[in-house]
C-alpha cells in the first residue's frame, strides 16, 4: 500500500492491543524494564535468556522478515548480559547477542541489521565450544551504529560517535568521531562548534510528544472510512 488506509479508531484499536502484548507477554521476559517502552512488531521479537535490561523510552522496531533478535548465552558458570539505555533505538534485523556482557548507552541507535556480539563463539582449532573466545563490548551514549554494522568482542566505542553502514568494527573507536572500514577506522572528527540534539532531547517531555504524535495520526487519517480500509486491502488499486 502506498498509503495507511486504517480508520483512526483502527490503528488506536491496533496501538492498544500491540501495546498489551508488549505489556503482558514481551516485558516480563526481560529483567528490567524502565518506562516508555515501544515495541512495533513485537511479535517479531525474540528475547532469550536472563540478565537483558532496558532503561527508559527504549524503541524496537522489528518488521516482517526483519526480527529483532536479544540473546544471552551461557559458558559453563559464566551467564552474559545485555544492557540498553534510555531512549536506545534498535531497528528491524538487528541482533545482539552475548556471552559475557554488552552495555549500549544512553540515546544509541542501531539502524537495520546490526549485529553486536562478544564472542566468536567457536574456538579456531576446536570448533564444539566457546573457550573463552568472549570479551565484554561497552557502547557510550549517544553512539550511531549505521545499516548492518558489525561489532566484535573487546570493543569500546566511545560517546557520540558514528559507525558507517557495513563497517566491521574490531577495536576500540574513540568519543566524538566518525569511523567506517573493515576494519573499522577514524574517517575524521565531529564539528565540536555544532551542537548536537540526541534522542534524549526529543523525549525531553514525553507526555507532550506522545500527544502531538496522536495529533498527527488523528490528522492524517481522519479522511479513512471502514468502508475504505475493508475495500482497499481486498481489492486494491493503483491509487491506493
Amino acid at each position: 500500500m502506498r498509503r495507511d488506509h486504517r480508520p483512526y479508531w483502527l490503528h488506536k484499536l491496533t496501538d492498544r492491543f500491540s501495546r498489551a502484548y508488549v505489556r503482558r507477554i514481551i516485558a516480563p521476559q526481560f529483567d528490567a524494564v524502565g518506562e516508555g517502552l515501544q515495541i512495533i512488531r513485537p511479535r517479531d521479537v525474540e528475547v532469550i535468556g536472563p540478565n537483558i535490561r532496558l532503561g527508559r523510552h527504549v524503541h524496537i522496531n522489528a518488521a516482517r522478515g526483519y526480527p529483532v533478535k536479544l540473546c544471552v548465552w551461557f559458558e559453563g558458570a559464566r551467564l552474559g548480559k545485555i544492557e540498553i539505555g534510555d531512549y536506545a533505538l534498535i531497528s528491524p534485523g538487528s541482533q545482539i547477542i552475548s556471552s559475557i556482557g554488552i552495555s549500549i548507552g544512553a540515546g544509541t541507535m542501531l539502524a537495520s541489521g546490526v549485529y553486536i556480539s562478544d564472542s566468536d563463539w567457536h574456538g579456531t582449532y576446536d570448533r564444539t565450544r566457546e573457550a573463552g573466545q568472549a570479551a565484554p563490548i561497552v557502547i557510550e551514549d549517544n553512539v550511531w551504529l549505521g545499516l548492518r554494522a558489525i561489532v566484535g568482542k573487546g570493543v569500546h566505542i566511545g560517546t557520540n560517535s558514528i559507525i558507517g553502514a557495513g563497517s566491521v568494527v574490531t577495536s576500540d573507536i574513540p568519543a566524538n568521531v566518525i569511523a567506517a572500514g573493515n576494519p573499522a577506522v577514524v574517517k575524521r572528527a565531529l564539528d565540536a562548534a555544532v551542537p548536537l540534539r540526541t534522542r534524549a532531547d526529543y523525549f525531553a517531555d514525553a507526555a507532550t510528544l506522545a500527544a502531538q504524535v496522536d495529533g498527527l495520526s488523528r490528522a492524517f487519517l481522519k479522511a479513512n472510512t471502514t468502508f475504505g480500509c475493508v475495500r482497499s486491502t481486498l481489492f486494491p488499486t493503483r491509487e491506493d
